[in-house]
């Protein structure tokens, strides 16, 4: 019976953080505004790298706004990738429409959450000198064992959601690319009920962060803070 509070106190954090995903992407919905090549912010600020935004699964480049006008405001460029439309593409397609954004982007950090971090580590592999590093937030690097043996229904595999299987050919290709693991930081929510085995990635600068649940760190100006700082850190490690 001890354990029943935290498990109740759990549930109740999580169904909360899905109502505030659910009130950021109504408000994602309304702002389908066109971002144009990207968004410039104010040259008296800290003169920072562009930053390429990449969405999660079901997440339009809106839902992005929060951390992007954050970085903006201090000055940096801000791209966004409207063509991967709500993210639901395979990683090849969504990297290659990635590469083409990083050509008025060149020398951009990628800031990025949960599906978005494994395109952009994918893209990093591939990007060259063009994408300097990545922050990514609740990304799951390992997969997600959220669905139990649900995950393991008849064709779920070539769904749009079969790419966080554990044992998916895209995770297990995108965990041999070792190489680009000292560029991202990884931001692990302190409890995560969509990964619920967090966004640890070996090799990579990985930070658990104070707030927790999947969505309620995108909204968090602690958070988006910290984004902020890493990425001057992987500017300036890259120069």
């Amino acid at each position: 019976m001890k354990r029943l509070p935290s498990r109740l106190a759990r549930g109740r954090a999580a169904a909360a953080d899905w109502l505030v995903a659910g009130a950021d992407l109504a408000r994602a919905t309304r702002r389908r505004l066109r971002p144009g090549a990207g968004v410039v912010g104010d040259d008296s600020g800290c003169g920072g790298p562009p930053v390429l935004v990449l969405p999660g699964i079901l997440e339009p480049w809106t839902y992005m706004l929060p951390v992007g006008r954050h970085l903006q405001e201090r000055g940096h460029p801000v791209h966004y990738v409207e063509t991967l439309g709500w993210n639901l593409r395979g990683l090849e397609r969504s990297v290659e429409l990635c590469l083409r954004a990083l050509e008025s982007a060149d020398g951009a950090v990628i800031v990025a959450h949960s599906k978005g971090g494994l395109i952009g580590k994918a893209v990093l592999a591939r990007a060259g000198t063009a994408a300097l590093g990545m922050v990514s937030l609740a990304t799951p690097y390992l997969g997600s064992g959220l669905g139990g043996r649900l995950q393991r229904l008849p064709l779920l595999d070539r769904s749009p959601l079969g790419m966080f299987l554990p044992d998916s050919p895209e995770l297990l290709g995108l965990a041999a690319e070792r190489a680009v693991n000292a560029r991202i930081v990884s931001l692990a929510p302190a409890w995560d009920q969509v990964i619920p085995g967090g966004s640890y990635l070996d090799g990579a600068t990985n930070v658990t962060l104070d707030v927790g649940g999947h969505f309620r760190p995108l909204r968090d100006p602690r958070v988006h803070a910290m984004i902020h700082e890493h990425v001057h850190a992987l500017s300036e490690s890259a120069a």
